[in-house]
């Protein structure tokens, strides 16, 4: 059968995707042109690989088969490519990394700064997404690394740390000269908090000790920014980590307060798959963001 990686690599993101229009977007190409390439490459093995339906897109039992060797076979294909480019010191070429929303925006100016500096050669490539996604993205081979909170505590992967940092109370201006709460008194008090699936949200009820479950005086948002705002309107209040304060405090009525001890924190990192060829290069990256990104 004469098909080609670039149906392989098609038919894996459709079958990431579930959309063709999401997985002609991932790929670069049109839609039309993704689904001609669908098709060719049903031609090629001789049977169907795609159940397509006005409401949803699903794969066949056979393609379900198919997609999964797919993705060991490109795998293998970016790991090749990855070898060759280990071979360089300092890394050049592509590096398609992830980052989690309570990070990107704080950090990842800085983050890119630094490294354009250090390594002229590199290609940046970021994602921003929850843990989840990213880890996924890391499994499946379409990440070489990402920066998340740690622990993964994913077996197959390789953490390393880059800083730790604290959480911070944020509440109206008019509360600034009260007495900071513990943390049983903010599980009195309405705690505004990300929506499910961001790992800063469970980490804010580790430190109450509250359960994920929504209790009555609890309410979400879909970021930071959304957060500091709602405090600002008089809603409640909520924690956000250090790095976030001097950009979502700047254009909101709020008072910032550090919590009693032991108060709460975050470890932030860098992982990778344990058998990514670039695995040293990595390991360099993050030596290079300790030194030099989080001192500028």
């Amino acid at each position: 059968m004469d098909f080609t990686l670039k149906h392989l690599r098609y038919f894996e993101a459709l079958a990431r995707h579930r959309h063709f229009g999401r997985a002609a977007d991932d790929c670069g190409v049109s839609q039309p042109a993704l689904s001609v390439q669908i098709k060719a490459l049903e031609d090629l093995v001789g049977t169907r690989l795609v159940e397509r339906s006005a409401k949803q897109l699903q794969l066949t039992g056979f393609g379900e088969t198919f997609v999964a060797r797919a993705r060991e076979i490109l795998q293998s294909v970016d790991e090749l490519g990855d070898l060759a480019r280990a071979s360089h010191n300092p890394l050049i070429g592509r590096l398609r990394f992830g980052i989690i929303p309570t990070v990107a925006p704080y950090f990842l100016p800085r983050f890119i700064k630094c490294l354009s500096q250090d390594y002229a050669g590199l290609d940046l490539r970021p994602r921003e997404a929850v843990t989840q996604k990213l880890i996924e993205g890391l499994l499946g081979g379409q990440l070489d690394t990402a920066i998340v909170a740690l622990p993964i505590s994913e077996p197959t992967l390789h953490e390393e740390m880059l800083l730790d940092e604290e959480f911070v109370l944020v509440r109206q201006i008019e509360d600034q000269d009260k007495p900071v709460p513990n943390s049983k008194l903010l599980r009195e008090m309405r705690l505004l908090l990300l929506e499910e699936g961001h790992c800063f949200r469970d980490q804010a009820l580790s430190y109450c000790s509250m359960s994920s479950a929504m209790p009555r005086d609890l309410m979400e948002g879909s970021s930071l920014s959304t957060l500091v705002q709602m405090v600002s309107a008089g809603i409640g209040v909520t924690l956000i980590p250090d790095m976030a304060v001097p950009i979502e405090t700047r254009s909101a009525a709020v008072s910032v307060a550090r919590l009693p001890a032991p108060r709460p924190s975050r470890t932030i990192g860098m992982v990778w798959r344990k058998t990514n060829p670039l695995a040293g290069q990595l390991k360099q990256i993050a030596q290079t963001v300790r030194d030099t990104c989080l001192t500028a």
